[in-house]
Formats: C-alpha cells, structure tokens, sequence
C-alpha cells in the first residue's frame, strides 16, 4: 500500500492552530514512507508573513523576473481593491485608483523604460487598455458596484500581467551542469488536463522551478499522464497523481532505462537562483518565503520521498489547503516541497476529484516552445 497516514497526524486535524504549532515544534519531521504520502508534517515555524497573497494569477504575477517600482505598485494597488471590496471600503478603493491612475499618466516613461524596443508599440496599446479599465473603474466606485469592480479590477490586472511579461528578457539564471541533463522549462507554460469532472488549466512557472516545470511538461507532452488514477492521501489535503502502473513509482527514461529522479528545487524571493537537493528547514532558513508558496488553493508541486529532497519523478499533488492546518501564510509545507505551478481555472472541478477519478488525458495548450530537452551525448 503506497499511503501510510499516522495516527498522531488524524489528531492534529481536530486541533486548533496554536495546537498545531506546539505539536509540530517537537514532533519529528520523517512522517511518510512513501512518495504518496507527499504532505509530511513540519516543524518549520509559523509565525506570520504578513497578508498572504492567496489568489494564484496574483502570485505568478509578482514571480515574474522583472524589475520595475512602478508596474509593481500599480499592481499592488490593483491587487488591494480585492480585500478592500469585502469590507466595502470605498475610500481606500478609491485611494488605490487614483494612486494607480497617477502612476500610469505621470510614470508612462518609467513603466516603458523596462520594454524592448520591438515591444515598445505592444506595450503602448497595453497601457491605453489599461487607462481605460482604470476610467472605467472610477465610474463603477462612484455607483459603488461590487460586481463591476471585481471584474473590471480581473480585466486590467490581466492586462498589467501581460505588459510584465513584456519586460521579461532572457532566463535570470543559469541552471546548474549537474542538472542540465533533464528537460528544462526557461519560461512558462499552459497546460490542460481534461479529467472524469472536468478540465483544470495550469501555468507551469519555469522562471521559478525549471526542473521541476521542465520535467512535468515534458511528462505532459510524452502523453505520461494520460489514463492515469488519482490517488488521494486521507487526511492530508492533497490530490496526487503520476503513478504509473507496476512497481515502478516514477518516469523511466527509455534513452537510459533509468528512473528520472528530479531535485527539490525552490526559489526563495530575493535569491538569485533556486536552492537544490535541500530543505529550507534543514538549512535553518525557517522564515524565507518561497516565490512560488502553498498559499494557493491548487498549488501543483512534486512529490517526494519524506527521507530524499532528490528523489521525485512523475508523482505530483494538487494541494488543497485548510484554513486550520495550513493557513496562508503560516504554511507547514514552503520550502519542503518544489511547487512548480498553479491551477487558474477549474478550482470547482479540483474540489471535487478524488481518487475515484483519473486523467483522461493532459496536453500542453501554450508555452511548449520554452520546453529544452537536454542534448544528447
């Protein structure tokens, strides 16, 4: 049998928080036997880390590689109107409007300045789309419109991720020779996967976890996936999948008859590349924040041995988070596990997979360009 829960662990699930923090500072952190047991306790701490972003466009936002104050406080300012609708605060919306009104009509130099020339006049239209969602904006505020603001606030915060992507050139690091003979994401991609209830759409970071990214996508493409079942770890808040049929547990590379075992790898923000083959706890670096962090519903990340960073294949977990175990910004499972992407669509279709449902098939819809498969020889 490949998942083994423990009986401490049911326990921990009728505990309050600050339980969990007391229980989990002592408890050792070799809870699992096994790859399908991918959400193994911590005692990483859980102190806050401020309002945690939760929604997965915003995280892959702020993950792109770029450098621009000014694209990102009008993201930010963006980005605010959402908490700030909840308790109908007009005032504080319409202070983030004006502010990202101002920064767009006073900072346009500034926000083109990071835009290569051949991309100058698609980020120009980009930025008259956006001055007139943010018009647009105003006259929902002045009628107070929930509704109308939400979405018209979804509209230009697309639009303000497709003029980052703009500023994106060239990958921000190189990748390690010891890695450079598995398939490598420099980029992302979009992939769907067509299920028993329905599609999920994920985007895949490669900016962030190349890897990882590179190894699923390239799994993707193989058609790997395809008619295989979910397997549901009870208890823990995941939904996996990848593991093929027989003994094997993992993707067998037919060029080397060998089982592809893939590092852990996460980016820490500010760090100029991914750390590999290790834990963040077992670096003692228990408050870095992840770049790419659990705090999504539908944070896609690669299973793993509890007992080896570098022993994951084909096996990966939808995580599913609960706000008493593992609340948003006090997360039991950054920097233990490699998450490599999220699903922006289909969240009421995860909710409702269980390991009674399988893949009917999985296809790379965009991105598959920046899929490098490692040279031969």
């Amino acid at each position: 049998m490949k998942t083994k829960t423990k009986s401490w662990y049911q326990l921990l699930l009728k505990t309050t928080t600050a339980a969990i923090l007391a229980l989990l500072m002592f408890l050792s952190s070799s809870l699992v036997n096994h790859q399908s047991d991918a959400l193994a306790g911590s005692r990483k701490s859980m102190l806050a880390q401020g309002d945690a972003i939760t929604d997965p466009l915003a995280i892959l936002r702020y993950a792109l590689p770029i450098d621009n104050d000014t694209v990102r406080k009008i993201q930010a300012d963006l980005e605010d109107i959402s908490n700030q609708l909840r308790g109908k605060r007009w005032g504080t919306i319409s202070r983030d409007v004006k502010d990202a009104k101002n920064l767009l009509n006073y900072r346009r130099e500034q926000l083109l300045a990071s835009i290569p020339e051949e991309r100058q006049s698609q980020a120009s239209a980009l930025l008259e789309q956006i001055n007139t969602g943010i018009s647009k904006l105003e006259s929902e505020l002045e009628a107070k419109d929930k509704n109308a603001i939400s979405e018209t606030r979804a509209e230009i915060l697309n639009q303000i991720g497709q003029l980052e992507a703009l500023m994106v050139t060239g990958f921000p690091f190189a990748i390690p020779e010891e890695y450079t003979n598995l398939p490598q994401l420099l980029g992302r991609a979009t992939v769907e996967i067509t299920t028993t209830k329905g599609d999920l759409t994920i985007v895949v970071d490669g900016y962030s976890a190349p890897i990882n990214g590179g190894n699923f996508v390239d799994l993707v493409q193989r058609g790997f996936y395809d008619g295989l079942n979910f397997i549901r770890a009870e208890d823990f808040y995941v939904l996996q999948a990848g593991d093929p049929p027989g003994e094997e547990e993992g993707f067998i590379d037919p060029k080397t008859n060998q089982y592809r075992a893939i590092p852990l790898e996460v980016l820490v923000k500010n760090d100029p590349e991914p750390v590999y083959g290790v834990t963040l706890e077992e670096l003692g670096r228990y408050l870095d924040q992840p770049v790419l962090p659990f705090n999504a519903y539908g944070a896609v990340a690669l299973a793993r041995p509890a007992n080896d960073p570098n022993g994951g294949s084909s096996q990966f977990f939808f995580f599913k988070f609960d706000t008493e175990l593992t609340p948003p910004g006090y997360n039991l499972m950054d920097g233990r596990y490699s998450v490599f992407g999220y699903v922006v669509k289909g969240k009421e279709v995860l909710e409702e997979l269980t390991a009674d449902d399988k893949i009917i098939s999985a296809k790379v819809i965009d991105g598959l360009d920046n899929l490098v498969q490692p040279k031969a020889g």
